[in-house]
């Protein structure tokens, strides 16, 4: 059943693509990956439908020799204490000038577009884009931001062209 799922999202993520009149979305300059490793609370998002329901989500990526980016996306399914969910999308660097164009391969052999659209210069927040303005994601290093950080980083998301009403915030639990 999860594979059938998995296969319905990327279809549908491939086909909602295509059809975009969008200009492309502009990246970061430059991402320094070994700094960009690790978890990555996901703080609001227009969730994709395995996302709809979930709680503490989390991104952690690892740098593999290969150059490919290991992913492992966890969250709670329907509540804090709901069962943990575990996927290991792969990552592929598109773009080796600036390492912020992705694949996100969640089934081969579609790769999903994925865009590093806006780093601190402290790799602490980050938003993740698409060209067909479907999806994004507000994430950062810790579970909680600042009122002012998420309204900025929300105006952002605004600004690339996302609609603001479908944009929800995840439900994050501060862990021990």
């Amino acid at each position: 059943m999860k594979i059938i799922q998995m296969l319905a999202a990327a279809v549908l993520m491939t086909v909602l693509s295509a059809c975009s009149s969008q200009q492309p979305m502009a990246t970061v300059d430059q991402v320094d990956l070994p700094r960009f490793m690790g978890d990555w609370y996901v703080i609001a998002n227009i969730p994709t439908f395995l996302e709809k329901d979930a709680f503490n989500p989390v991104e952690s990526y690892a740098l593999n020799e290969d150059g490919t980016i290991a992913t492992t996306f966890t969250f709670n399914d329907g509540a804090f204490d709901g069962e943990e969910k575990v996927y290991h999308p792969q990552g592929f660097i598109r773009n080796s000038d600036t390492n912020a164009e992705w694949g996100m391969q969640f089934l081969w052999p579609i790769k999903a577009d994925y865009r590093i659209v806006y780093l601190d210069e402290d790799y602490q927040y980050t938003v993740i884009g698409r060209n067909s303005r479907d999806y994004v994601w507000i994430m950062a290093r810790s579970a909680q931001i600042p009122d002012q950080t998420y309204a900025e980083l929300r105006a952002l998301v605004i600004d690339l062209g996302y609609d603001p009403e479908l944009l929800q915030k995840a439900p994050q639990q501060v862990r021990k």
